[in-house]
């Protein structure tokens, strides 16, 4: 029964492109402290294609699970819940390619996985003890998915929305909004519900200090 209370708190948060789920994720990050947390983004977990030419990987569809490396981050959780060090991938989203470099995520109390399929996958799904999808409009998402791959990905207007329309809104429609059945919480309005991030993040609270005591 004492290893059963010591055993790490893993929380998935879901959502479509856009939906605000990493808002969502760094607000808990902010309120609970992030020494309590080890923190794995799914999309640091696509598959290595430094192999594949360049127009090859631009053809690849990033908004299917068989690009990712769920595998891995299984792996990665379970180790995490034993109380050991991950080394976690980097990947560069300019080049659509895994850096050699990765980073340290150490063992913590609660373990935070935000990610738009990972409700999508039943062995990754059935790690996680709580599951909040973050839902928004389409219309929000799409504005917000357009403004940050062009600030920050350097990609043009017209690149995202042939993205969006061939990869992106039918792999939302087959394998993530699907999943929303799957989460325990789900938060309307993005990463601008407070009301909602408030008591999400007093529950874990909650949970972090009855493991200390």
């Amino acid at each position: 029964m004492e290893d059963a209370n010591k055993r790490p708190v893993t929380i998935g948060v879901a959502g479509g492109t856009g939906s605000g789920k990493t808002t969502v994720s760094h607000q808990i990050l902010a309120r609970v402290g992030s020494k309590h947390i080890a923190y794995l983004a799914h999309d640091s977990y696509y598959r290595d294609t430094r192999h594949l030419p360049s127009d090859e990987r631009r053809r690849i569809n990033y908004d299917h699970p068989d690009a990712l490396e769920t595998s891995l981050l299984i792996e990665h959780i379970k180790c995490l819940q034993n109380g050991q060090a991950v080394h976690v991938p980097v990947y560069d989203f300019a080049t659509d390619m895994r850096l050699d470099e990765t980073i340290l995520v150490e063992p913590q109390p609660i373990i935070l996985i935000e990610g738009i399929l990972i409700f999508a996958d039943r062995e990754l799904r059935d790690l996680l003890d709580i599951k909040i999808f973050v839902d928004t409009d389409a219309d929000i998402r799409f504005i917000r998915r357009l403004k940050r791959d062009m600030e920050e990905r350097q990609r043009s207007a017209d690149s995202v929305i042939q993205q969006y329309l061939t990869t992106v809104r039918p792999m939302h429609l087959k394998f993530v909004e699907p999943s929303k059945r799957y989460a325990d919480v789900i938060v309307p309005e993005g990463g601008y519900n407070w009301v909602a991030i408030d008591m999400i993040a007093d529950r874990i609270r909650s949970m972090v200090q009855g493991q200390s005591s």
